[in-house]
């Protein structure tokens, strides 16, 4: 039976190490973090030098990478293999090779402990996998989807003892993106400057995540919803002074899906904030800010301002894109949406 990281993350601090880690999926920081842990842990410091090997799945042959499976530790009671990069293994397809795979994983050595790390998902189907999984472990880490990003960072920041405000989640999801092992980073370079029993605002994510509080992604569409003509335009001239740092490209995807799931809203009947947030896809956090845009943008409103978002993105990719600069497209843009 797969386990989740938080399943396999528990045996490994109870010091129950399987012979067999199956790490697979598009998720690669939960695979990196049980590897890590294993890599930190195993072994005593005294036996890595000779008993810990770290591959790559490209250097390696699956005869080779049972050669070592089948190898004794020196002077200790394990050791470890772990192999990043395990889709590069050379042969991994072949029937042959799968065959001495699962048989090797129907009879593990028990002082040796073999990890494959997977860049992507693995057919848990193969008779090969099925054998890793029954003798060992086998752990699938899949995306989150990025209605699930807030409540993520709020965990990882409650393990920490850490409190932040929602605006702040916001900001680090905006300006980050759904990249777990980022977000985790940005965090961990927030937390080595806070004072004990700071909370993790908005102030404190502008200063340490490098973010402009007046002037980004995240107070332009804030602008846009409130119909702050002023702060719109401001944030506006700012983008058109500075193209390099502010390309069109990820404005015009932001707005499309902020005003298309407004859209949507437009068009549910039960718009309380538990239903909205399971028609958008988003999390709870964020259904006050689609419930304000309708109020402020009506439906055909709302349907105008989707065509122009269309229209600048044709521009932004050279398409009736005419003598305007980007910065006088999205001045332009903006104009239309809020008048």
């Amino acid at each position: 039976m797969p386990k989740s990281s938080i399943e396999v993350l528990k045996d490994l601090k109870k010091k129950h190490y399987a012979p067999l880690y199956l790490l697979h999926g598009d998720e690669p920081y939960y695979i990196e973090k049980v590897a890590d842990y294993l890599e930190e842990h195993a072994l005593g410091t005294g036996d890595k030098s000779f008993n810990q090997y770290i591959l790559f799945g490209k250097d390696l042959s699956v005869p080779s990478l049972l050669s070592y499976a089948k190898s004794f530790p020196m002077m200790s009671d394990r050791q470890l293999i772990l192999v990043k990069e395990a889709q590069g293994i050379q042969g991994l397809e072949q029937k042959d090779m799968q065959v001495a795979l699962e048989n090797y994983a129907k009879n593990p050595l028990s002082s040796t402990i073999l990890v494959l790390m997977f860049k992507d998902a693995v057919d848990e189907r193969k008779a090969w996998v099925k054998a890793f999984d029954k003798s060992g472990v086998l752990m699938p880490s899949k995306k989150l989807y990025d209605n699930k990003i807030p409540d993520w960072i709020l965990e990882y920041c409650h393990e920490q003892g850490l409190k932040i405000s929602r605006k702040a989640i916001e900001m680090l999801i905006e300006n980050v993106g759904n990249d777990l092992k980022r977000l985790a980073s940005e965090i961990n370079k927030i937390v080595l400057n806070l004072r004990v029993d700071e909370e993790i605002n908005a102030h404190v994510v502008e200063k340490f995540v490098g973010i402009s509080k007046e002037y980004n992604y995240f107070e332009f569409q804030k602008a846009l919803i409130n119909r702050d003509v002023l702060k719109a335009n401001q944030i506006v001239n700012f983008f058109a002074s500075n193209p390099k740092y502010n390309p069109l490209a990820p404005i015009v995807m932001m707005l499309f899906n902020f005003f298309s799931k407004v859209l949507l809203t437009h068009v549910t009947a039960d718009k309380t904030e538990k239903n909205l947030a399971q028609v958008l896809g988003v999390n709870p956090f964020f259904t006050k800010d689609y419930s304000l845009a309708v109020r402020n943008y009506n439906l055909s409103k709302v349907i105008q301002i989707i065509n122009e978002i269309k229209k600048l993105d044709l521009k932004s990719k050279g398409i009736e894109s005419g003598s305007l600069s980007d910065g006088e497209a999205l001045r332009e843009m903006t104009f239309r949406i809020l008048h």
